[in-house]
């Protein structure tokens, strides 16, 4: 059938208006669309609209047109994960965890997502090889494929992933050894900056390589549990002496003496060496002060005497040494360890201790159990009174017939008179009985009827042993529903409740997060909830040690299993036509009335001067369609042309994202700089309104002030208080001329402290800048600094909860990790954009360059032993390099990484950071911003751009800072 030149003309005509109407790049949106195609079951919003980030499509998170967060956990999807997704060249953060029917080969063309930085598939069925081209991932930093299906070798490939934080492959069908380094091909001993390997409850075999350790690596965590390691433990080990958590158990065939020098992890807490063939002593662990948790037991050590390190470690809350061949009298002050819950340290195949158990009436007020079943103890004295926890001496000559010991020390603990503990579940808050719910809900910790997200805590290396002692599970509980609610997840309450220690030896117990003011999540809620767990967001108390999470589906009422093609092939070409033809209709009258209604929208260009703000089609910042104007006059056109001379290239001050600046000079003879936004503009109309909006209403004398705008003949144009001396980042690189030495740079950074700690603490409500770096802080003929640029800023705590949920935004170097991770914008977010500039002024380096982070550099180049704390190479060579010249550089260091911890929480206030930098000040011998100035000295020159800045989008610096808290 021909089709008519009309239908021709309207269906070219409809495809160019979406293409300029949506808001989702034209790749992007063909890629996400080729996901879900290989989906049976998909979110149920992804059949909503063609526009994945106009529609606001669930688990998509967009900066610009450009998708760069995909979160689906536990939506129930089913299918595979089609090569479709290397067409979201942008994409960032992966993750499709807990969606156990989701599944097949991993495709190699994830390898392409050259900006990924976070890929999370905990808890599918992906099976077949890992792809080598997961190599290609060098800005990868989180990558965590456990509880798959996945097979074959670990990649020697992924030894080229550099930035690597977080590396976690467990609980898959792994096998082969560990690659390493050869000369030729990448091994994971090159991973200097990855903080934790999880490797445990594989296939994984062969010997453990001696280069797999060196001083150079920065391991925390070394879990190599329940694979088929042959061999000796590798020397090597001992030179990880940041290593807090070892686990090598449950390979049973580990040989070998324990390497000598393992009492030089004076980190470690928890160390497990059982179920192997270990032979030698017994590891000498004196020194080792922040251990724990200990279990050598089932090894074939030699026999030996009770150990003198059992009574030298204040940390130990749990020893297990059973079926070893340890002989003597326990010591009496091993029971009175602080900390101390259980002592495991049975006979079965020959532990010998004998002679008189003497516990003491001051034994630890942990201690949970004693067993000691199956040595030669013959009598017990407990300091004039009966222990009234758990003892086991069955099996020990003071328990043979006729002795007439007590039968509550010598039965076995099936048999024993003490009940155990009921498994702990969190208690409900009820003041009668509590209420009944339908079918598919549970009653809440609050005593409400709701439907929650379930699922699994495993942690795999908790430093206790007690699974009885509430006050654990309740510190559990509390942070749990604090970090949801920080993030503003609709959270009410966690339940917790049947702790347990599961067949490899990781403690599990199940999670129950019940949903607040309402009876059910949405899918949003819980792909968020599924995120905050599997990217580890949620930190734990320490005492739990590493963890992971798996997730249950969630029934939606509003998700509806999608029926694949094979299923429908007798009616497709009735459903195909019926479908195109009313799209296609549909599409057109709605491309056509919206195009209409925008047209109507726009300001004629003959215009004169805009009648009304009621004819913007912006969104307010304030909810409310007319800008909240505070001082701030409107210009028309013809006015900022007269004052700039016809924008004439004489008065060209600058050139940024917006677009132009220019000098200006109003009738009253103020000076003036006028930003004139052009065709193309990264600062769109919400942008404009916002600036206008926030500067017209906050007044300091260290934020730039707004003089007015210009909404005429279709222009949008800002005009600013004009502040001679340009931007901080000019003067940094000596553009402007400007010369910065120490207590200058000092004042400086005081004053935007001042203008940023005035938006976050007496503003109203509070502002969060969102995008402070040094090309935004300009500097007056006095070098005061003002914070200028609010383009990109945010009203905060209008709801009273001191954040808000937006898709981030920032400039790459400077973004806040915690809030491109979660999108949840708080003040602490500037925080650490400041922290990020205060190091940019001490080093006068940018903060991303050629894949190098001033933040890393600097934590790794400190030395506090050393005087400046031996950041000599560091520093602008401009200040010098003396302690005299540089005084209070330490406490200025300290305070900036303080600015940039990982977490929100454990940032300064603004407030606080002012009053810091005024205590540097001093001692650097500097006065006050305001008494600064007549000795300063100046280049002759033009200032440049002092308004336009770095777009909030620019790229030049490929790359971001860290995006993971770092859990332990």
């Amino acid at each position: 059938m021909e089709l008519s030149p009309w239908l021709v003309f309207s269906l070219g005509f409809l495809a160019q208006a979406l293409v300029i109407l949506a808001d989702t790049n034209a790749q992007d949106a063909s890629g996400l669309n080729g996901i879900q195609d290989s989906w049976n079951k998909k979110p149920s919003n992804w059949r909503v609209g063609t526009d994945p980030c106009g529609d606001k499509w669930n688990g998509i998170s967009c900066t610009t047109s450009r998708v760069t967060a995909i979160r689906l956990s536990s939506l129930g999807l089913s299918g595979s994960l089609s090569g479709d997704i290397q067409s979201l060249s942008e994409l960032q953060t992966l993750d499709f965890s807990y969606n156990k029917d989701l599944g097949g080969p991993l495709p190699a063309s994830i390898g392409s997502l050259s900006n990924l930085e976070n890929l999370i598939l905990v808890g599918c069925s992906f099976s077949g090889e890992i792809p080598k081209e997961l190599g290609q991932l060098t800005k990868l930093r989180f990558l965590s494929l456990n509880s798959n299906k996945f097979s074959g070798s670990i990649p020697a490939s992924l030894g080229r992933l550099s930035n690597l934080y977080w590396f976690d492959l467990a609980d898959n069908k792994l096998s082969g050894g560990l690659p390493v380094f050869d000369g030729t091909n990448p091994g994971l001993d090159n991973l200097t900056n990855t903080k934790h390997f999880h490797f445990g409850v594989n296939q994984l075999s062969g010997t453990i390589p001696s280069q797999i350790f060196n001083s150079n690596m920065t391991l925390i965590h070394v879990l190599l549990d329940n694979n088929n390691f042959t061999g000796r433990i590798p020397p090597t080990l001992g030179l990880l002496n940041t290593l807090e958590v070892m686990r090598f158990d449950n390979n049973y065939q580990l040989t070998g003496p324990v390497p000598s020098n393992i009492n030089n992890l004076t980190k470690l807490a928890e160390l497990h060496l059982e179920n192997n063939q270990l032979t030698g002593p017994l590891p000498d662990l004196t020194g080792m002060i922040a251990l724990s948790f200990v279990d050598m037991s089932n090894n074939s050590f030699n026999a030996s005497g009770v150990p003198s390190w059992f009574t030298t470690l204040p940390s130990l809350t749990s020893l297990y040494l059973e079926n070893l061949r340890v002989t003597g009298q326990l010591p009496q002050a091993l029971f009175s360890l602080p900390a101390v819950q259980t002592l495991v340290c049975r006979r079965l195949r020959g532990n010998r201790f004998n002679g008189t158990l003497t516990i003491g009436s001051d034994y630890s007020t942990q201690l949970q159990l004693i067993d000691l079943r199956d040595n030669q103890i013959s009598q017990i004295t407990v300091g004039g009174s009966q222990y009234n926890k758990q003892l086991i001496l069955v099996g020990n000559p003071i328990c043979s017939p006729g002795t007439g010991s007590s039968e509550k020390y010598c039965a076995s603990p099936g048999q024993s008179n003490q009940a155990a503990p009921p498994p702990y579940s969190t208690p409900m808050n009820c003041s009668g009985l509590p209420p009944p719910c339908l079918s598919d809900q549970l009653v809440s910790p609050g005593c409400v009827c709701a439907v929650p997200y379930r699922g699994t805590l495993f942690f795999r290396s908790p430093s206790f042993s007690d699974l009885s002692n509430g006050s654990y599970w309740g510190q559990l509980e509390t942070g749990i529903r604090a970090k949801f609610r920080s993030l503003s997840v609709p959270v009410d309450s966690v339940a917790l409740h049947d702790p347990s220690v599961n067949s490899v030896n990781n403690l599990q117990l199940a999670l129950e997060v019940f949903p607040s003011g309402k009876t059910q999540f949405s899918e949003q809620d819980i792909s968020d909830i599924g995120f905050i767990l599997s990217n580890q967001t949620y930190k734990p108390p320490s005492v739990f040690g590493p963890y992971y999470f798996l997730g249950q589906p969630y029934s939606f009422a509003n998700v509806v299993l999608i029926p694949s093609k094979s299923k429908a092939n007798n009616r497709l070409p009735l459903i195909v036509g019926a479908s195109v033809g009313g799209a296609v209709l549909v599409a057109i009258v709605l491309a056509l009335v919206t195009i209409v209604a925008r047209r109507k929208k726009r300001p004629k260009q003959n215009e004169e001067r805009s009648q009304s703000f009621v004819s913007w089609d912006m969104k307010s910042t304030s909810g409310s369609s007319v800008p909240q104007l505070r001082g701030a006059r409107t210009f028309n056109f013809d006015e900022l042309r007269k004052i700039t001379s016809n924008f004439s290239e004489a008065n060209d001050i600058g050139n940024g994202g917006y677009g132009k600046v220019y000098r200006g000079t109003l009738p009253s003879g103020q000076l003036v700089a006028v930003k004139r936004c052009q065709q193309g503009s990264l600062q769109g109309s919400l942008e404009f309104r916002t600036e206008i909006e926030l500067l017209s209403r906050v007044h300091h004398k260290n934020v730039v002030s707004l003089v007015g705008f210009c909404l005429d003949q279709a222009e949008q144009i800002l005009v600013y208080e004009y502040v001679p001396n340009g931007t901080l980042k000019e003067s940094l690189t000596g553009k402007s001329g400007v010369r910065l030495d120490w207590r200058r740079r000092l004042r400086v950074l005081l004053g935007a402290a001042k203008g940023i700690a005035y938006l976050h603490e007496l503003a109203d409500p509070p502002i969060v800048h969102r995008d402070i770096k040094s090309s935004n802080v300009l500097l007056d003929e006095r070098l005061n600094a003002k914070v200028s640029d609010f383009g990109l800023s945010k009203p905060l705590g209008e709801d009273g909860r001191g954040q808000v949920t937006t898709q981030v935004k920032g400039t790459m170097g400077y973004l806040d990790p915690e809030y491109y991770m979660t999108q949840q914008l708080t003040d602490k977010s500037d925080v650490y954009s400041f922290g990020v500039l205060m190091l940019e002024m001490a080093t006068a380096r940018k903060p991303l360059e050629r894949g190098r982070y001033i933040v890393r550099e600097m934590k790794v180049a400190l030395d506090r032993t050393k005087d400046l704390y031996g950041l000599h190479d560091l520093l602008d060579p401009v200040l010098g390099s003396s302690p005299s010249a540089l005084a209070g550089l330490e406490q200025y260091v300290d305070l900036a990484l303080r600015c940039v911890e990982e977490a929100g929480a454990d940032r300064p206030s603004m407030g606080e950071v002012v009053g810091e930098i005024e205590r540097v000040l001093k001692m650097a011998g500097g006065p006050g911003p305001e008494s600064a100035s007549n000795s300063m000295s100046y280049a002759s020159r033009t200032p440049r751009h002092p308004y336009g800045g770095d777009s909030p989008f620019d790229h030049s610096n490929s790359g971001l800072p860290s995006a993971r808290v770092e859990p332990k």
